[in-house]
């Protein structure tokens, strides 16, 4: 594959010789010659600072010896510094997640009343954790230096800092995939309370257990996707699937996020949602560092480029990190505790860390990267703060997986309802009117994702007044009116009571699928996007308008937003769903829940987008076709409503008695009440769109009649002065 990317810039480069002889070089391999004589005299500087960075002969033996590689393909292992840093993230994270866990297997075997499963699990199941954890940062950032920091070749091959980022990222994901599956055996061990060797002198009751145990199913679903990220980064060339192999490798992390000690207890949604988001940042931030150190211990360039462009992320991603943290830690420490026992003293010990880490981050953007912007081969002050950075963030990685191997403080012993096992908090009473205006849940999903979308489309917005041009005052408010809709249907007393009363669900399925996508399709957030973002210079990596344009112009797109396909996908989730049967197998998760809700608003974006929508679509849809599909889909969602309200079955009957709430115990009338209200949040709108596609339909026939009159006044009929033509012919 290297000799495509080699030949791919070859061929885009001048391909003239200075000499006019057969021996003259061409302009390709002289550049290919200049990166070998530019990494070589880098790596002797950068392995002294690496090597001093990390203390020395004394951890690490004698002095290192520089050995050029030039454009080795291997990701890993290409310099002595790139081998030096892996090796001591590796080392730091796994001896300090093993030392520190090591203080609480006593006390959590004696929670659980398990037996000692030996010093292979107690030391291995911790270290092969922090090494997991930290090849998965590795990857993620490697992937995100590709995708992202620095640029492709104009041809849209990877050039070669990308391709070795991604051959990174394929060896990271390979012991993130090892050690995942070596976590399988090591959480049986510990589950279970059996050593190693004694599962392995009987297998076969351990095996069939397997699939019964969360943490197997976890490391089992973790390496299934790692292996996805490493088979596909064998595969890649062309930089357009980087984002892809990225979005991949971000959902490898997903599966340990939605275990351990978020995903039970009181506020489980509130600590799952807040662990995903935390892992998300945490893998971007501490990835993106990492991935950048290796880029300077390889030799890459647009080091600058991709310093600033990562400086902006990174900003961003410690905020989320910092704040879903606290979030996640205020839920499991209660204020007494937080002096005392292990677990508090892991919590105070990872929030000083981490503060380390954004106060070396803010002397980086402070002092290396104005460096670079002034000189951009001056990588010293970079190199000695990035290696810093990443040793303090290996330290973390290890503290936080010895906090999951902790129990937190046990606080006041209290039997929770069977809705707070459930939801995660507690119900006292049936909703009101006044319950769900003032009872609120901040949902950090989509709630976040809201107010987000919000503030860009307003930054968006000032931007383009700034720039003198004008943007229509009802396209802002349609869009923060939508925007309202998403937060009262997930955050609201809405959102609180939607997982546990149907009536208050089928309202809020409504108001995501139907209400909320109509205000945002109408204000043209695409082509606000077009205005007011601007191009990424030539030969830097694409930008967010380079991807907005790749992603419109992409096949699936095109199909996803025919109208008959938006409106097909758009009607079948109504129905397969409850008149399907379902929705009764999805009840009961939080993250289920978060995905339906994602999923009511996606669908409605599709369609309405389609249909109404302001923005241009993908390709031309004629207003026939277009209001056809709104027409159907206004029929079909009225005769869903109608069949729900008169339907015999009760929707989710099993898992609503089983709550066992006191109130609202008519479950058929609930139902009914849910079909009513949405009908008047669902049907109204609907009609809106079939109108606004009318009256858009009319108004284009005029368009076209007035232009078709002008061509004839210009140019006369030339189609009657035919058809005359032809009558005389006949006769």
């Amino acid at each position: 594959m290297l000799a495509e990317i080699v030949r791919v810039r070859q061929d885009e480069q001048d391909d003239g010789d200075t000499d006019s002889g057969i021996n003259a070089t061409p302009a390709g391999e002289r550049s290919r010659d200049a990166a070998e004589q530019g990494i070589g005299k880098r790596d002797d500087e950068l392995s002294s600072i690496v090597f001093s960075a990390f203390g020395g002969a004394g951890m690490f033996g004698r002095r290192l010896r520089h050995r050029r590689q030039g454009w080795s393909v291997n990701g890993i292992g290409n310099t002595t510094g790139t081998r030096l840093a892996l090796a001591g993230w590796f080392a730091i994270a796994g001896v300090v997640a093993a030392a520190l866990a090591a203080f609480s297997t006593g006390e959590v075997l004696r929670l659980l009343g398990l037996p000692d499963p030996g010093i292979a699990t107690t030391y291995g199941l911790p270290a092969v954790t922090a090494i997991g954890e930290m090849s998965a940062l590795v990857m993620i950032g490697a992937l995100l230096l590709a995708a992202v920091l620095v640029p492709p070749q104009p041809s849209g091959v990877l050039d070669v800092d990308g391709y070795r980022a991604i051959r990174t990222a394929g060896a990271a994901a390979m012991v993130w995939t090892a050690c995942a599956l070596m976590l399988v055996p090591l959480s049986l061990s510990d589950t279970s309370g059996q050593s190693l060797r004694t599962m392995f002198a009987e297998p076969a009751p351990f095996l069939r257990a397997v699939g019964d145990i969360e943490a197997t199913t976890t490391w089992l679903w973790t390496a299934a996707l790692a292996l996805v990220v490493a088979l596909g980064c064998r595969l890649v060339l062309r930089h357009r699937a980087a984002p892809v192999l990225l979005v991949i490798a971000v959902l490898s992390m997903m599966p340990r996020a939605l275990t351990g000690h978020s995903s039970a207890g009181g506020s489980h949604d509130i600590a799952t949602s807040s662990m995903v988001l935390h892992m998300v940042a945490a893998g971007l931030w501490a990835g993106g560092l990492a991935a950048l150190v290796l880029h300077v211990c390889r030799g890459g360039k647009h080091l600058d480029v991709a310093t600033r462009r990562f400086s902006s992320l990174a900003a961003v991603a410690f905020a989320t990190m910092a704040v879903s943290g606290v979030a996640n830690a205020a839920l499991r420490l209660p204020p007494a505790d937080l002096l005392t026992g292990p677990y508090a003293l892991l919590v105070l010990a990872k929030v000083a860390a981490l503060l380390m880490v954004g106060l070396l981050g803010w002397q980086q953007r402070r002092v290396a990267v104005a460096a670079l912007v002034v000189d951009a081969s001056d990588r010293r002050a970079f190199t000695r703060l990035a290696i810093a950075e990443t040793t303090v963030l290996a330290v973390t990685v290890g503290l936080g997986v010895a906090l999951g191997r902790t129990p937190p403080p046990a606080g006041e012993r209290r039997e929770p309802s069977l809705l707070e096992e459930i939801l995660g908090y507690g119900l006292d009473r049936a909703p009101t009117v006044a319950g769900l205006a003032t009872e609120w849940r901040f949902d950090l999903m989509l709630g976040s994702a809201a107010v987000v979308l919000a503030a860009v489309y307003l930054l968006g917005v000032r931007r383009l007044r700034r720039a003198g041009r004008r943007w229509p005052v009802r396209r802002t408010i349609s869009w923060l009116l939508g925007c309202l809709v998403v937060v009262l249907a997930t955050s609201s007393g809405v959102g609180r009571y939607a997982p546990a009363v149907f009536s208050v669900h089928l309202a809020a399925s409504a108001a995501l699928a139907v209400l909320a996508p109509l205000c945002l399709v109408l204000a043209a957030p695409l082509t606000l996007a077009a205005r007011a973002i601007h191009p990424t210079p030539t030969g830097a990596a694409p930008g967010p308008k380079e991807w907005l344009r790749v992603v419109f112009t992409h096949p699936a797109l095109r199909l996803l937003t025919h109208p008959a396909v938006a409106a097909s996908a758009f009607v079948g989730t109504f129905y397969l769903l409850y008149i399907g049967g379902f929705y009764g197998a999805l009840t009961g998760s939080h993250v289920m829940h978060l995905l339906l809700n994602a999923w009511y608003l996606g669908v409605g974006l599709l369609f309405f987008w389609s249909v109404v929508g302001l923005d241009p679509l993908p390709r031309r849809i004629g207003p026939a076709t277009r209001i056809s599909a709104a027409i159907a889909v206004l029929g079909a969602y009225a005769f869903f409503l109608m069949s729900l309200i008169n339907a015999d079955v009760i929707v989710g009957a099993d898992y609503y008695t089983s709550l066992r709430r006191g109130w609202f115990e008519d479950l058929a009338a609930d139902q009914r009440l849910g079909g009513n209200l949405a009908w008047a949040l669902g049907e109204l709108p609907l009609l809106l769109a079939a109108v606004l596609t009318a009256v858009r339909w009319a108004v284009h026939d005029r368009v076209q009649a007035r232009r078709r009159d002008d061509a004839v006044d210009a140019q006369g009929d030339q189609e009657l002065e035919d058809y005359n033509v032809m009558l005389r012919t006949l006769g």
